[in-house]
């Protein structure tokens, strides 16, 4: 019986589905050629992620001839929401407002953003 999905990606998690959401079903081989050079990722390495991410419920995969293509299970807004909801709970007491607060005060916001957020809010009431 298949794990309930997993609320979050790890590092190596999302550098797969990434490929996987960009290029759609893929081959372990397929997926190895995407990933940059310099990670230098070995195939049995790939497949173990894609594994473990099929156990979490994440990606799936079909047969194709005599390899398996995998593809998400999870669509990418999904899985940020899944993120976000999990950092709002995990580390801002489930106050989606002290998560906004913390970015305004902590990040350089570009003030065509800052625009954005207010007709959005404009809008909202």
């Amino acid at each position: 019986m298949a794990r309930a999905k997993s609320p979050i990606l790890t590092q190596a998690d999302l550098r797969i589905i990434n490929v996987l959401w960009k290029a759609g079903p893929s081959t372990v081989k397929s997926v190895v050629e995407a990933m940059p050079e310099e990670l230098d990722l070995a195939y049995t390495t790939i497949l173990t992620t894609l594994q473990n991410m099929e156990k979490k419920g994440v990606v799936g995969h079909k047969e194709k001839g005599r390899a398996y293509e995998y593809y998400p299970v999870v669509k990418q807004s999904e899985a940020q929401r899944s993120a976000i909801k999990y950092i709002v709970n995990r580390f801002f007491n489930d106050s989606p407002e002290q998560l906004v607060l913390n970015v305004i005060e902590n990040e350089e916001i570009d003030r065509e953003v800052v625009h954005r957020l207010q007709r959005l809010l404009d809008e909202s009431d």
